[in-house]
């Protein structure tokens, strides 16, 4: 995901209808009948607008014998709508800036060696998201990589590049199109809890 995204998520709620599919499946999923039923318009029209919300992500869909429910995506609605809150307010900046600190420097103490290389790949979410953040202090912001140049700098660190970099792409630090990977703004990161 990248700020792209999530101005593309906004263009795509910027629509009353999507809104209100979105709230009527939250309190349950609903096949595309069911919504046109309760909305008061035609299948096809509900069709549309469930096709732009898959499009993003934030609808997912359950076949069930010959019909097919729609269930929202909350943790992928959660995400974009605190990504917005945190990149306008400035807030996701608090957590890389005590990264170093205390329980953070600890942890990385005990994963990285003296010359910086990453000993294991921690199991535990926490601990791997806090050597994740500090791995990807090594891609400018900005700047588009090649895969094979992703590789390269994540083999300084470790030699099991693939699920390094499959980790910071499933954790959002990192977003890939046609296999070239950008860094996200921070404020979109899997947060440290």
């Amino acid at each position: 995901m990248q700020l792209s995204k999530l101005v593309t998520f906004h263009k795509v709620m910027g629509d009353a209808t999507r809104i209100r599919i979105l709230a009527l499946l939250a309190k349950s999923p609903k096949n595309g009948q069911a919504l046109a039923g309760i909305l008061g318009l035609t299948p096809p029209t509900i069709t549309h607008h469930l096709s732009k919300l898959r499009e993003i992500g934030l609808v997912t869909e359950k076949r069930v014998k010959n019909t097919v429910y729609f269930q929202v995506n909350e943790k992928l609605l959660q995400q974009l709508s605190l990504g917005m809150m945190e990149i306008v307010t400035g807030k996701g900046e608090l957590e890389m800036n005590q990264e170093k600190t205390g329980e953070h420097a600890k942890i990385l103490g005990n994963y990285l060696t003296k010359d910086g290389k990453l000993k294991t790949i921690p199991p535990q979410r926490k601990r791997k998201l806090i050597v994740l953040y500090h791995l990807a202090r090594e891609f400018e912001p900005g700047r588009k990589y090649p895969e094979r140049e992703i590789n390269d700098i994540i083999k300084k660190y470790h030699e099991d590049f693939a699920t390094i970099r499959r980790e910071l792409i499933v954790n959002h630090m990192m977003y890939r199109e046609n296999s070239i990977y950008e860094l996200n703004p921070k404020e979109l990161w899997a947060k440290i809890e």
